[in-house]
Parts: structure tokens; sequence; C-alpha cells
């Protein structure tokens, strides 16, 4: 209760309390989550057409739109559907002009009115059929169609299948950058069927293992030497060769993804390369694929790497004649300075300085006080960069 000033009534002085003084209560809303985002990935030769049957047995949703590209459409896209039409399964075939331009809230809004066009709602689900772009775009999506419905990845590329169609990373570009607009939406099952990089262009199939590459540089020597010693069978598409290195990527991302699903920390180390690769797409207009990108990337960031000295030279010599071997760019041409402003808008940057994940030796990334984002700042990069040009 206020004092009287100067003899004012009690009413008065309940006045002053409504005036001047401000009553609240603290509610607290307590959320637990429980979620199981567990999900299988099924990995073989020629099931793509067994991936109706086996939704049969273990549904996802009560009817699946299978979203892919213009390229792939006539390729995969008409056969899978067929299959799901002779399973007595409710499905559409929706696709996309093929292509990074397609990568935006453009085609999700597209895609969007055709669900609803075709009558989606919250029990129906989504198949990814394709690769990078087509997984990135419908994963998104699923994650804002009605708040959410469930997705399946069948990624029809090399990068696909070794990457990005595991971990749940979903986005569009802007014109700002890569990735910009985008959500952690994992997918409810993976299907990677080997066989369809037959009909992948050599130019894509290459650029798929660069990942390949990545995963040997940033966690299994052992996959590195396998790739140093099966250049060849790989090249060709030998069928054990190829399966090894699809199957050992899976293997290592799955782990990364379940001891850091959104990217704390360990999983950072993915992004090896990607900091400078992602500029570096924006910069070509995106006529260099991702994994082009990656290998410019990883031979610019190993660089950084060294003269740091985190990495051996020799060490980084190696990792470049093995990207070499498998007719991978380990140069482009770039301005520095649009470069470096690109950079910065990456999702990586967490201060003034740009974040690298680093190697420190083949098989191992270097950490400070066991965190794997290392700042680097604009004068020191522009020095290192400079040294490769």
């Amino acid at each position: 209760m206020l004092p009287k000033v100067n003899g004012l009534t009690q009413r008065l002085n309940k006045w002053l309390w409504g005036k001047y003084l401000r009553y609240f209560e603290k509610l607290s809303l307590n959320i637990k989550r429980f979620l199981n985002e567990s999900y299988d990935i099924i990995i073989g030769y020629n099931i793509l057409e067994d991936i109706p049957l086996d939704l049969k047995k273990n549904p996802v949703g009560d009817k699946y739109a299978i979203i892919t590209d213009s390229s792939i459409r006539d390729i995969y896209g008409e056969r899978l559907l067929r299959r799901f039409n002779e399973e007595n399964i409710s499905a559409c075939l929706i696709d996309f002009p093929e292509g990074e331009g397609s990568k935006s809230l453009d085609t999700v809004k597209y895609l969007v009115t055709k669900l609803l066009e075709n009558g989606f709602n919250r029990k129906s689900a989504i198949i990814a059929l394709g690769g990078g772009v087509v997984g990135d775009v419908s994963g998104f999506t699923a994650s804002v169609f009605m708040r959410g419905i469930p997705y399946i990845q069948v990624p029809s590329t090399l990068m696909a299948q070794v990457d990005s169609s595991i971990g749940g990373k979903t986005a569009v570009d802007t014109e700002e950058g890569k990735n910009i607009i985008g959500s952690f939406y994992q997918p409810r099952r993976v299907y990677i069927d080997p066989s369809l990089l037959k009909t992948l262009p050599k130019r894509e199939f290459l650029s798929g293992l660069s990942e390949v590459v990545k995963y040997g540089v940033i966690c299994d020597k052992d996959l590195f030497n396998y790739l140093e010693r099966n250049t060849e069978r790989i090249k060709r598409l030998d069928g054990d060769a190829l399966l090894h290195i699809i199957k050992r990527s899976c293997i290592i991302k799955k782990g990364i993804v379940e001891e850091d699903p959104r990217e704390e920390n360990k999983r950072s180390i993915l992004n090896y390369g990607h900091t400078p690769a992602h500029a570096l797409e924006r910069l070509s207009g995106y006529k260099c694929l991702h994994g082009e990108a990656v290998s410019v990337g990883m031979r610019l960031s190993g660089w950084i790497a060294v003269r740091k000295g985190f990495w051996n030279i020799d060490e980084w010599e190696r990792q470049n004649r093995l990207l070499a071997s498998f007719g991978l760019p380990l140069k482009m041409d770039f301005d520095i300075n649009e470069l470096i402003k690109i950079m910065h808008y990456d999702k990586k940057i967490e201060s003034e300085s740009l974040m690298f994940v680093l190697p420190k030796k083949i098989g191992e990334m270097a950490s400070i006080n066991g965190r794997y984002k290392i700042p680097i700042s604009e004068d020191e990069l522009r020095i290192f960069l400079a040294e490769l040009s």
C-alpha cells in the first residue's frame, strides 16, 4: 500500500498503483520433446521399383507426391509412378525445371499449389526423386506444407546418395546466397539405388566424388586409401567399388548426424571446403557444379590449414592429387574481394571472422578448445588466397 501523500484518499492511492506501477505474472510453458527422428537408409541395386511394395508394407503416408525435375521425370519418374499404380497406392508425379535456378521459394510455392490441387493433407507424404536440388526443395516443402508432412529421399546422383539425402538439411537459395532459407527436417526413409547412376552424366558423377574424398579427409583415412587404390575402378562405375564407397560414406555421415543432428559442433566438419565452395558457385553463376566448387574449396581450405600450422603440406598435396585423379578442378578464376564478400553470407559465420573447418591430418580435423569451427580473419584470408592465385 502506498503511503498517504498530503492526505490523499485511499481511492487516489489505488489510482496511483494502477497508473505508475506495472503488475505481471510469469507463466512457464514446459514442452519436453520425445520426438524420435530415426529412420532407415536402404541401399541396394535395382530397388527403385520395390519402393511402392515396401511402402505398402510400411506406409509413411496415405498418398504420395513423387517430386522430381524435368530430366528425371521421363527416366525414372514415370516408371516409379507406374509401380505405385500397379500396387494400387494413391500417387501423383510433379516436376519442375532442372537446375540450381529452381532451388527457390517460387518453386516451393508452385509445389504447394500442386499438392493442394491433388488433395494432399497432413497425412500425405512427399517422395523426393532426384539430385540435391530436388531433395532440398522437396524436403523444405515437406517441412512447411501444413506445418510439416513426411517425406522420403530417393537420390539419383552420387552427390545426393553419399551426402545431401541424409541428415535432414533442407533449403532454398536467395539472391544473397545458397541455402539462406531452410530447416532441419529429417526424412522418414532413404532409398539408395546405385543402379540409378548409370544414366548420370559423367561430369555429375565425378562431381559427387568430391564429397567422398571429403569424408576420407575429415574422418576416415582407410576410405581415403581405398579411393587412392581404386580410382580407375570407381571411375568406370565398378559395382562393388561403388557400393563400398556409397555405403561407407553413408555410415560416416549417419554417425556424425546421430552425434550432432543440428550442427552445434561435430557436424560442422562435414562443411570442409564448403565455405568457399558456396561462394564460388554463386560467382560462377552456378555454371560450376557443387562438387566441382567443393573440390576447389577443399584445396583453398586445406591451404589455410597448412598456413595456420594445422596440416602437413605433403598431405595437402596428396589430397589435391586424389581430387585431380577423379578429374575434379583445383582452381577457378575469382576476385578475392568478391569471394570474401559472398562468404560473409555463409551460415557458418559467427563473428566478424569467417569460420572454417580445417584438417589436422588425413582422417582427423583440427579443433580449438574442442570446437571445430576455427575463425580466420579477412586479412589472413586475403593473404592465403593470394598465395594460391
